[in-house]
């Protein structure tokens, strides 16, 4: 005789969509709470247990996530099947060792799939362990050889090693096929069109981006949508924002104390932001972050009151209590430390992120103690190489599925920092790329000089230090590299292409000195 259910299953799914709707409001703690008073009415529910570790480690807490996968495991009846899922959410984590253990417990299990082969070879690559990635991509193989992820990661592997021949021959052999996962027959094309850029076969791997491209653009629609949005608030920023504003803000700075020593790292995605970024993190002064969502979830989320997604932050801005700013303000700083998985501990804290560039004053307002380094490099440059880069699709990415809605997605971003710039009442320091890779040392010694610190040989070897981490940025396989010239004024290998969209650049091609 079965034993009554003692929590009704509609309940349950009550709490869970109760959780589910928190988070979407980013209320991270509520939706936890939320899930945890769900667990104590049911707690061998493998479906909320693992929904816990997912919210615990998409907020850092590695431990709690990791307890609570434990605990899944113990209730879930396909134990090869939790651990993949659980592997798969561990992806998402800004913590690869976590990643790893658990592919590597999949791959201990008797029914584990080739797929988990790849997916822990992929996270192996972008590791730089690519002996290991390899030897795991030959054995996903041997069960399938046609899997068309594992030829992709094994392209991929073969062209970081410079057998660009034997990488495109790899990708040849299947990429015309019918591919059931358009994500890998995008990233195949992708990749081949790498490959042939590299290979000075120009018109060819633009061939390949547009294929790329076409795969992907049924899923952009909505996202596009989203984008108009997006111009629209900044717009009414830009038309919003003043001199007078900013200077009160920084004016109000003292009684928001304490100051920490802090900078933010922005310009445009494929700016240099990543090379400058490595080079200063290789300080040992200095702790950045890359590309987290701190600012945004936990500094500036608190103090959204309903606000309309094309509307104006300046208002909120200007209302906010200083109770609230100071809240923000130590959120930011916990979640920044949190992220980094280690104190800060009085280092200057560099919070590295292109997609910040729009929301300087809100960094301006909530901690005007900011220095902004601003990385810039010529407009075309900046285009071709977003358009080039496999990016997962997002609102802001899905402009990059053409040449003319990158240079729009350009053009808004780095207007809105032209007319910024006069206004500025913090200290800022243009970057150039084009410097960098000229002479390192000098444009080091200044960014350094800027920030108030002293030399340090060691960013000179800044490729070493990014051997020994994880680089978020699409360019992790070029900064553990030393610097190298062949990224300039790599747009006129495409110029013919750029011709229909020079004119929307061309402002900014001046403004910004690159005639």
């Amino acid at each position: 005789m079965k034993r009554p259910q003692l929590v009704s299953q509609g309940l349950l799914t009550r709490r869970l969509q109760t959780a589910q709707a928190a988070w979407a409001r980013k209320e991270f703690e509520a939706a936890i709470e939320i899930l945890e008073s769900a667990n104590r009415l049911a707690p061998a529910n493998p479906g909320i247990l693992i929904e816990l570790g997912r919210a615990n480690g998409l907020r850092y807490n590695y431990e709690a996530a990791e307890r609570w996968f434990e605990k899944t495991l113990c209730f879930a009846p396909r134990k090869t099947e939790m651990l993949t899922t659980i592997a798969a959410h561990c992806q998402f984590f800004r913590n690869p060792e976590l990643a790893e253990r658990y592919l590597r417990r999949v791959l201990e299990q008797p029914d584990a799939t080739p797929q988990a082969c790849i997916k822990l070879a992929e996270l192996y690559e972008r590791l730089r362990r690519l002996p290991e990635a390899g030897q795991l991509v030959e054995r996903a193989l041997k069960s399938n050889p046609d899997d068309p992820a594992a030829l992709l990661v094994r392209a991929r592997l073969e062209r970081l090693a410079g057998r660009l021949e034997t990488a495109e021959s790899g990708l040849r052999s299947f990429i015309t096929k019918p591919i059931h996962d358009s994500k890998i027959h995008a990233q195949a094309w992708y990749e081949l069109a790498t490959i042939l850029d590299r290979q000075e076969k120009f018109d060819d791997a633009m061939t390949a981006f547009c294929e790329a491209k076409a795969l992907l653009r049924p899923q952009a629609d909505p996202l596009l949508v989203l984008l108009k949005t997006y111009f629209a608030s900044l717009r009414a920023t830009e038309s919003g924002i003043s001199a007078g504003m900013l200077r009160r803000w920084v004016e109000n700075g003292p009684a928001l104390n304490p100051s920490r020593p802090l900078a933010l790292l922005c310009g445009h995605a494929r700016s240099g932001t990543t090379l400058l970024e490595q080079v200063l993190d290789s300080h040992p002064d200095i702790i950045s972050a890359e590309e987290t969502y701190v600012f945004l979830d936990d500094a500036l989320t608190p103090l959204e009151y309903n606000l309309p997604p094309d509307a104006s932050w300046l208002p909120v801005l200007e209302t906010a209590t200083l109770p609230a700013l100071q809240s923000s303000r130590a959120a930011y700083f916990r979640f920044m430390e949190l992220s980094n998985g280690s104190p800060t501990a009085g280092r200057l804290l560099i919070d590295k992120n292109p997609m910040l560039t729009r929301h300087i004053p809100e960094f301006i307002r909530l901690l005007p103690e900011t220095k902004v380094l601003v990385a810039m490099r010529d407009p075309r440059d900046v285009v071709l190489s977003c358009f080039m880069q496999p990016h997962p699709l997002n609102p802001a990415t899905a402009a990059f599925l053409d040449l003319g809605g990158t240079a729009d997605f350009y053009a808004n971003t780095m207007n809105f920092w032209r007319t910024l710039a006069p206004l500025m009442p913090v200290p800022y320091l243009e970057v150039r790329y084009e410097d960098m890779v000229a002479d390192l040392e000098a444009v080091a010694r200044k960014a350094l000089n800027f920030l108030g610190m002293p030399w340090d040989d060691r960013v000179l070897a800044f490729h070493e230090t990014a051997q020994k981490k994880r680089v978020l940025s699409p360019t992790y396989a070029d900064v553990t590299q030393p610097i190298y010239q062949r990224a300039r004024g790599r747009w006129r290998h495409y110029q013919k292409y750029f011709e229909p969209h020079l004119e929307k650049l061309e402002p900014l091609v001046k403004a910004f000195g690159y005639e």
